[in-house]
């Protein structure tokens, strides 16, 4: 009952709305318009005031036709991660692509329209469900900040689905927890060329500091990254400040602390090596930090209703569906710590976050079909 066209269209016309975190106002408003044709009570909450964006999140309430049917919760993300403006998407044969010069925006505007598209294709058969709410969150890719100001207490769903991953057949169950860091390292300021050996160089100690810190994959369940510096004011001046912006993620919390204070660690001991006598003064290089929870670990048993739902649909469909663990953060992670039972779906995206981003459409078309046939199967479960 999925109409092919009709999905693919619209996965192309949203993509091509530009939807940059902060700066989803576009997108929303299309949206807005689909989802009040579709007969849903349409609301936008606040999170854009919150987070300094020009829109919130986007929340559906539909009504089911089932009477006591379990409510269920269907979520993406309408941000995309820079290059994503002036999007041109490129369709060969059942591939989309971009053009090269953005990325495609299929994460996660793939998960919209296959929501999109199955809320249609209930309406137009008068399919039995269940009460569906809908949330298209702001600012995912800015980490998560569109669902961490969601207010879930006006659900009426307690489980459902992100559609915000790859591979179809899988169902992301667990996911780490992550730190964001912010390390701001001091150093002293003198001129480069006349007297240098009056300074401490701020991006000397960082370079030390971070030579000596486990980076990339840390172990099967960590990881960890420094992926901003920025400091110095001009080439002949020793610096006297950088900062540093970073990220560890793990599975097991116990790790995630001690990767943090490891990285923490690693620019203090790196600055206690650079002390300086300037005219009868001592001067010593220094670290302030800024270590804060970006989310919570994910994990949902494989014997959760979610998951068993998804699985039958995933058997009805002649789809073996695989629970499997993700480096990655996503809404769910947020939505489950306020309460909620939410898995991750694939939608077929590819190649996520660069410039080849591409989707084969066949995967599109699978993954409309399970979501379709987990809203008709949840329909029959009652409160």
């Amino acid at each position: 009952m999925i109409q092919q066209d009709r999905l693919k269209e619209l996965l192309i016309e949203l993509v091509k709305i530009d939807s940059l975190s902060r700066k989803e106002q576009a997108i929303a408003m299309r949206l807005k318009r689909e989802l009040e044709e579709l007969g849903g009570e349409v609301w936008m909450d606040d999170a854009g005031e919150k987070v300094g964006g020009d829109a919130g999140n986007l929340i559906a309430h539909f009504r089911g036709n089932v009477p006591r049917a379990d409510p269920l919760l269907l979520s993406a993300h309408m941000d995309t991660v820079v290059p994503g403006e002036g999007i041109v998407p490129v369709l060969e044969g059942n591939i989309l692509r971009s053009d090269g010069r953005t990325v495609l925006g299929g994460d996660d505007k793939s998960g919209i329209a296959i929501i999109c598209e199955v809320l249609r294709v209930v309406r137009e058969k008068s399919l039995p469900r269940s009460d569906i709410d809908v949330v298209f969150t702001i600012c995912e890719e800015a980490g998560l900040l569109g669902a961490k100001c969601l207010d879930v207490s006006r659900f009426r769903a307690r489980r459902g689905l992100v559609l915000d991953s790859d591979s179809v057949g899988f169902l992301l169950t667990r996911a780490p927890a992550a730190n964001r860091m912010e390390f701001h390292i001091h150093g002293l300021e003198a001129h480069a060329g006349v007297c240098p050996e009056r300074g401490i160089s701020a991006i000397q100690v960082a370079a030390e500091g971070i030579a000596e810190m486990r980076l990339g994959r840390v172990d099967k369940e960590t990881t960890a990254n420094i992926g901003l510096i920025s400091g110095g004011m001009a080439v002949n001046i020793i610096p006297n400040s950088v900062r540093l912006k970073g990220e560890a993620r793990s599975h097991n919390e116990e790790t995630l602390e001690r990767q943090s204070r490891h990285m923490l660690q690693c620019l203090e001991e790196a600055a206690s090596r650079h002390v300086l006598e300037v005219d009868g003064k001592r001067y010593q290089a220094s670290v302030e930090a800024k270590i804060e929870r970006d989310y919570d670990r994910m994990e949902i048993a494989d014997g959760s209703p979610i998951v068993r739902l998804v699985r039958t649909a995933g058997r009805n469909l002649g789809v073996d569906v695989k629970t499997m663990a993700t480096g990655g953060g996503c809404d769910a992670n947020v939505l489950n710590k306020k309460g909620l039972e939410v898995a991750n779906l694939s939608t077929g995206m590819r190649e996520i976050h660069t410039v080849k981003e591409w989707l084969d459409l066949n995967d599109l078309y699978i993954s409309a079909r399970m979501v379709l046939e987990i809203v008709r199967l949840n329909a029959a479960i009652k409160k």
